[in-house]
């Protein structure tokens, strides 16, 4: 079976599972959530860089309740601008083409600036502020105190209660940088502008969560899930996560996909976002923990015990 794909500058290229060429084609534009495979839900991950930058990247896995299959219908990489057209351009042009017939678009990154930024009322700072996620940090940060040196408070106006909760109350300590930290806040500004064109139900991932919940599930040697996007070593991470997904049949994947997935991180981050939406449309994912603020964000987590069968 075959099947095409575009590259980041918009050629289509013809996808095989022993040989890739290149050949401009005209896009076909899906026009109906329903196929001869019946039903069809559609979740598009996406894995952003700079807006100047060509790493961004988007996969879009399709659902088939019908025939409980789950598959990788297409992956762009290397989205970037040319003199004409801007990188987000390119990106709304590839969404587009499914007439909003999407069930959940994923983020890598935030796409809301912490509640601080937003608040109106006159600010008597951390120390005097009754917003019940100011309270919580504080609540959180007595408890971290009694356990850890150096004693360090936060600031509600670059953190999340997300980032402060995943960094201590999981199996294994994840480091989610700030909402507005100095690598994050670019990448925040754009997933908000991209956002804010968007009709269908938007969620937030952190791909390396993601990515050691579901190894785990796989049986995945926790040396790959920590290390799957290191410059050495990462390719060879990559390629055990992929084959164990392919092993236990949770989704059909290109030979060809999983080579570019292997070779671009970004690109795996993307297909690991879309997996991630299709787990919360199974309710696969944590829900939020009891006395967390309702105001505030809250990413897709896989539920530490998966079962890849029944779909």
């Amino acid at each position: 079976m075959s099947k095409s794909r575009l590259s980041g500058d918009g050629r289509k290229t013809r996808r095989s599972p022993v040989k890739k060429t290149t050949k401009k084609a005209v896009v076909s534009k899906p026009s109906t959530s329903e196929t001869h495979a019946g039903e069809v839900h559609r979740f598009v991950g996406l894995s952003l860089s700079g807006g100047k930058s060509d790493k961004a990247c988007i996969a879009i896995v399709e659902y088939y309740p019908k025939h409980k299959k789950v598959f990788l219908s297409r992956l762009v990489e290397k989205i970037k601008s040319d003199e004409v057209h801007s990188a987000d351009f390119k990106i709304f042009e590839i969404i587009n083409q499914y007439h909003d017939q999407i069930t959940t678009f994923a983020f890598d990154v935030p796409f809301r600036l912490p509640h601080c930024t937003n608040c109106e009322r006159s600010c008597p700072g951390i120390e005097g502020c009754p917003e019940p996620h100011v309270k919580w940090m504080w609540e959180y940060t007595r408890k971290l105190h009694k356990k850890k040196k150096p004693r360090k408070l936060f600031t509600s106006y670059t953190q999340r209660c997300v980032e402060m909760y995943v960094s201590t109350e999981l199996e294994e300590p994840f480091i989610m940088q700030h909402a507005l930290g100095a690598n994050i806040a670019p990448l925040l500004a754009r997933a908000m502008y991209i956002k804010r064109r968007l009709t269908t139900v938007c969620v937030e991932v952190n791909p390396k969560i993601s990515v050691w919940r579901i190894g785990r599930s796989l049986d995945v040697m926790k040396s790959h899930l920590r290390f799957h996007k290191h410059a050495i070593s990462g390719d060879e991470s990559r390629r055990e996560i992929l084959h164990a997904l392919s092993s236990r049949n949770v989704a059909f994947v290109y030979d060809q996909d999983v080579k570019l997935m292997i070779e671009n991180n970004h690109a795996f981050e993307a297909f690991i976002c879309a997996l991630t939406a299709f787990l919360k449309f199974k309710n696969m994912t944590e829900p939020r923990p009891e006395g967390f603020p309702e105001n505030e964000d809250w990413i897709e987590i896989p539920k530490t015990t998966l079962k890849w069968t029944g779909f």
